[in-house]
């Protein structure tokens, strides 16, 4: 007997319009009011970016924003930094949507974007740049093209980008601090939006391991691990995180033996770390106790000790149901940085304060702001679209 799906009714836009915005004198009365405040706004905002704005500072600035003050002569690092990273999105990109098109409208549209700031870039920086930009965009296309295809082959290839992007991350690292036949750069000396985007990988790479073990230890049935596992949950959930920060730059060498003085980058990741793990703790036991516990006996009844159990059927059932509130916390912590700021350490926030305190620039917030706010933006969307995707595998 075969089953007949219900026809699907379409709607005209003007008879959606009609029917979600003005089916009552209420809602067309709040769709009306809700319009004109739209256009306040959107009026109000453009007015001032095309007319009293004075961009300059962002243009002026640039190089200060992105790599702060690290050496000019070393800016080669920062680039084929960026073009591994394009590349390995374009390698991810492809991967993750290899059964999707790849150049949709909403691709297309970003693309194009991308692309328009790039040539943007030119009139401060210089047309070098602009070229730069060009060529990393289109080889993250490429790539991008290349692995969709890879990925129709061999489906099982997205489990490995997790390890490719870790195995990157310490080629980076050296590539940006040298060592070996490299000049070395203190982790001080990092600034700008590289030093958040350091603090942040960091702190997320050592804080997930970190708390997935704190988690299992909260559910351990040994009272010694388990106690000690909520001691440190509780106590870390219960300080604010700007406290942590002063402690590790300021109590922390105290407890050093002498001679070891540690970078105040490497203290500020340590703290960051410490509260980061807490919480994701807590985000991961919630995935652990929606794991049934006939799976788990099931597999003990199977002849799994207890590591396979945890690693083939617990963790990745819990890590999976969790996935939007560990990336959620994963964005919060990425704002958080900017708590580096008042310790000290010139972050993104750190060097906007530093290029307002210029004479030159004095009074220019609102432009200033509002780019680091964009800034902000793209790398929280891009991890939240990034968690969505991997729903979806």
């Amino acid at each position: 007997m075969s089953v007949s799906l219900p026809p699907i009714v379409q709607i005209s836009p003007i008879r959606w319009i009609y029917k979600n915005l003005f089916s009552t004198w209420y809602n067309s009365l709040l769709t009306v009011i809700s319009l004109l405040f739209v256009y306040w706004i959107s009026s109000t905002f453009l007015i001032w970016a095309f007319t009293l704005a004075q961009w300059g500072v962002i243009g002026a600035n640039l190089r200060l924003f992105f790599v702060g003050q690290y050496p000019v002569e070393l800016l080669w690092r920062t680039w084929t930094t960026l073009a591994i990273i394009m590349g390995l999105g374009g390698l991810s990109w492809g991967l993750l949507i290899r059964s999707q098109p790849l150049f949709n409208l909403i691709n297309l549209t970003i693309l194009g974007i991308l692309a328009a700031l790039s040539i943007f870039v030119a009139i401060p920086v210089g047309i070098l740049a602009t070229l730069k930009l060009l060529g990393m965009l289109i080889l993250l296309v490429f790539i991008a093209f290349f692995a969709q295809k890879l990925g129709e082959k061999i489906p099982t290839l997205v489990t490995w980008l997790s390890l490719i992007w870790l195995s990157s991350f310490f080629i980076i690292l050296w590539l940006l601090e040298g060592g070996l036949f490299l000049r070395t750069v203190r982790l001080d000396e990092f600034s700008g939006l590289m030093l958040t985007l350091l603090v942040s990988v960091v702190s997320i790479v050592l804080s997930f391991p970190f708390g997935v073990l704190l988690a299992l230890g909260r559910q351990s049935s040994l009272p010694v691990i388990r106690w000690l596992s909520i001691a440190y949950i509780e106590l870390i959930r219960a300080l604010p995180l700007i406290g942590i920060l002063f402690m590790a730059q300021v109590m922390l060498p105290l407890i050093l033996p002498e001679g070891v003085r540690l970078e105040r980058v490497v203290r500020a990741m340590a703290g960051v770390t410490l509260f980061s793990a807490a919480y994701l703790a807590e985000n991961v036991r919630g995935g652990l106790q929606s794991v049934p516990k006939g799976q788990i006996e099931a597999a003990k009844a199977l002849g799994l000790n207890s590591v396979f159990v945890l690693t083939f059927i617990v963790l990745p059932q819990a890590l999976k149901a969790v996935i939007p509130s560990i990336v959620g916390h994963f964005i919060s912590l990425f704002k958080d940085t900017s708590l580096l700021a008042i310790v000290g350490l010139v972050d993104l926030l750190g060097i906007s304060q530093s290029i307002l305190g210029n004479p030159k620039f004095i009074g220019r917030y609102a432009e200033v702001y509002l780019f680091i706010a964009i800034i902000y933006w793209v790398f929280c969307y891009s991890m939240s679209w990034v968690s969505r995707q991997l729903e979806k595998t």
